[in-house]
């Protein structure tokens, strides 16, 4: 499995614009350092932040998602070709617990990103998000906790959701077992 190159698109992206680190920074909310890291692939930014980051830029989500586009209308990714999403930001000392893998990625403009989301017992901050677009998750293994804006929701195996991802939410394991979904991202 590869990793993406989320970094240097950002970075591009910054630089066509001649636009500063700090720019980015002060309209993302975090420091010109963790855009730094982030453009040089030291930490891959969590899906809010990426959906911040693209909105700024005025970029579809997907677009750091693609390698080369395929015009021949689908997308196939077997299992061994899924890229890697690993190195998700969290505040310093702290874990996430969440690891994601794109579903598909060689596709541009997409109007929704499938993703494989693995979520440990891992975490050690409890880190809610928000971003534009809507929100599908589907558990294919073990049981998660969703907190939804003020609502504690569990989803065992074969369950799923679909809700405004403007709405704060976190995911995290239940019961200290290891839980993978299908996640799908609007924006």
């Amino acid at each position: 499995m590869n990793s993406l190159d989320i970094g240097s698109k950002i970075k591009k992206l910054r630089q066509s614009r001649k636009l500063t680190l700090q720019t980015v920074a002060d309209e993302v909310g975090f420091s010109p350092a963790l855009i730094s890291q982030v453009e040089n692939n030291h930490v891959s930014p969590p899906i809010a932040t990426l959906s911040k980051i693209a909105n700024f830029f005025d970029v579809k989500i997907g677009y750091f998602f693609t390698e080369v586009e395929d015009d021949s209308g689908f997308e196939i990714v077997h299992a061994n070709q899924r890229k890697s999403l690993s190195k998700l930001f969290a505040p310093l000392g702290a874990t996430t617990g969440y690891s994601y893998e794109a579903l598909a990625y060689r596709t541009k403009n997409k109007k929704m990103e499938p993703l494989f989301l693995t979520v440990s017992d891992k975490t050690s901050e409890e880190i809610s998000y928000s971003h534009d677009g809507e929100k599908f998750l589907f558990v294919t293994k073990g049981s998660v906790e969703l907190i939804l804006g003020d609502k504690s929701i569990t989803l065992s195996e074969g369950d799923s959701i679909y809700f405004d991802s403007s709405v704060i939410h976190r995911i995290r394991s239940k019961n200290g077992e290891e839980g993978s979904l299908l996640t799908i991202v609007t924006r």
